[in-house]
């Protein structure tokens, strides 16, 4: 990689960081450009080479907080080991402890669906988290203790919608702890009914 685009990378890193920790902190509409561009040490114009706009400048932030939530819920599901049942109610657990964290909650449930639109909003949460919902209840229909009477598609998406809703009462609650508490029982038995 030359010096310039190594440069050019780092002015991206710094801005995708700096955006996140103000909408973290603040929420999208609590958050202007120039804030941004000073956080990062940056400049708009550099901003603007980067991405098209704020929009844009969330969007990625959104996705990097999806790689993440599903890196660690990958990670704590293949840690458990060959059991299916085990891997999938820690990969539940995992995700709706990631729903304590400000900066996911905030930025992944509260605000990336009114900034970029429910459609948008979908098609990026289908492409990183539905592909691991699916592959969990694959895993658990090989190993038999899922059932394999429904159909697996529309099954993972309302896994997804699942923990997606447990995720906005627990991001929109004024105890988030005591939700996340609350929301992982109704969780676990809407996962007990799947089971073979």
């Amino acid at each position: 990689m030359s010096r310039q685009a190594e440069r050019s990378e780092a002015t991206r890193t710094a801005l995708v960081a700096a955006a996140r920790e103000l909408f973290a902190e603040r929420g999208y509409a609590g958050v202007g450009t120039v804030e941004i561009v000073d956080r990062a040490g940056s400049s708009r114009g550099a901003m603007y080479h980067h991405f098209k706009d704020k929009k844009e400048l969330f969007r990625a932030v959104y996705e990097q907080v999806q790689e993440e939530i599903v890196a660690q819920v990958a990670a704590a599901m293949e840690d458990v080991g060959d059991d299916p049942s085990a891997a999938l109610d820690t990969g539940l657990r995992v995700f709706l402890d990631t729903c304590l964290q400000r900066d996911k909650a905030r930025i992944g449930l509260v605000d990336a669906p009114a900034v970029l639109g429910w459609a948008a909003w979908r098609e990026i949460d289908e492409r990183y988290a539905l592909g691991l919902v699916t592959a969990g209840l694959e895993m658990g229909r090989a190993a038999g203790v899922l059932r394999a009477d429904l159909p697996l598609r529309p099954l993972a998406h309302m896994v997804l919608a699942s923990l997606a809703e447990a995720g906005l009462l627990i991001a929109g609650s004024d105890d988030p702890e005591t939700a996340g508490r609350e929301a992982l029982p109704a969780v676990l038995a809407f996962l007990e009914g799947l089971r073979a």
